[in-house]
């Protein structure tokens, strides 16, 4: 009981994250002729392949797509540990609410880059194998900005560059479980300091 409800978290993250990869998946067209407007041009729906991180960052190898894979694996299991670790250690709860949404879209993602590659067969062109070389579907769509950096910025300046966030489910509730865990630092690990220093004093210690 005393853990349950926040794995639970992460379970529901995972599946909301997978239902909706799949209704794009099986539901929308790629790209442009897909895309779907929801908030005018600002918020729109718009099916695409990520085959690296957050933004489409790539590790530039041959097998950069499989090392990105592995690393998502090994975090999983540090952030379900760590979870583990923060509910027996009884931490602040919404530092711990925070890790489980972390911990469900650091899974979310994992599925996709594990086995999308076999299951949709949108693993990379000339990758080796399709598991573990899937790309994630991201499919929430804000287009923010596009323009000019200003000339004053140092070197950006004079460039052109658009801020268009493209995600999903899995990417969202890790941002958000980051952002809030930013947000409220002082009182999370303020508050879990302060009763390890309790409990070290209650052994006598």
């Amino acid at each position: 009981m005393k853990y349950w409800k926040f794995y639970l978290l992460s379970l529901v993250v995972i599946l909301i994250d997978q239902a909706v990869k799949l209704i794009v998946h099986y539901n929308m067209e790629m790209g442009l002729p897909g895309e779907i407007h929801v908030i005018g041009d600002f918020f729109k729906l718009h099916y695409t392949l990520n085959p690296g991180m957050a933004f489409g960052v790539e590790l530039g190898s041959d097998y950069g797509k499989l090392m990105l894979t592995l690393f998502r694996l090994v975090a999983m299991f540090g952030i379900g540990y760590y979870l583990y670790y923060l509910i027996k250690h009884n931490a602040p709860k919404g530092l711990i609410w925070c890790i489980a949404l972390i911990l469900g879209g650091a899974v979310g993602n994992l599925v996709d880059s594990t086995f999308y590659g076999v299951w949709f067969d949108n693993a990379l062109y000339g990758s080796s194998t399709p598991w573990f070389h899937g790309q994630v579907i991201d499919m929430f769509y804000l287009d923010i900005w596009e323009g000019i950096i200003p000339h004053w910025v140092p070197l950006l300046g004079g460039k052109p560059m658009s801020l268009w966030p493209i995600f999903n489910v899995a990417d969202a509730a890790i941002f958000i479980g980051v952002l809030l865990i930013l947000f409220n630092q002082k009182r999370f690990f303020g508050e879990h300091h302060e009763q390890d220093h309790k409990t070290v004093q209650q052994q006598g210690f």
